[in-house]
């Protein structure tokens, strides 16, 4: 293997390690935020609420186990036969990450939508953010 091909490799790790270290960090901090308001419900809370509330915390944390996936695989798998399988994994533990984040986020814009407007109208603007990324995602050229 040559200098160059090596070196473009290990930029390649570093960048799917610092991708994973990047979403662990933030579904992280989501966890603690929706972790603290359901040991603390507001009063205004309905049970409804409460049962999204820990829907949300269950698919934040396996959004977080995901993320943190790749970081595993390096430590369990280092050094590596073959690169182009760690990438294949870690870009699958990071893609099916993305899916319960998306609806941690959907059901969190729920929750904190229908406590200023009627539940109906604060699930299609819950939403409306999402659609319009699919919207432009399948726009793209």
């Amino acid at each position: 293997m040559n200098s160059k091909n090596s070196k473009d490799i290990s930029s390649s790790y570093d960048t799917i390690l610092k991708e994973s270290a990047a979403l662990t960090t933030f579904s992280g901090i989501l966890f603690g935020f929706i972790l603290n308001i359901s040991i603390n419900p507001p009063i205004t809370f309905s049970y409804t609420d409460k049962i999204l509330l820990l829907i949300t915390l269950y698919t934040i944390t396996t959004a977080a186990a995901l993320f943190v996936m790749p970081i595993i695989y390096h430590h369990i798998q280092y050094p590596y036969g073959d690169f182009e399988k760690f990438r294949k994994r870690s870009h699958r533990f990071i893609l099916y990450g993305l899916i319960p984040v998306g609806i941690t986020l959907i059901i969190a814009l729920e929750i904190a939508s229908s406590l200023l407007i009627n539940e109906s109208l604060s699930i299609l603007l819950s939403l409306i953010p999402f659609i319009l990324i699919i919207v432009l995602y399948l726009k793209r050229k």
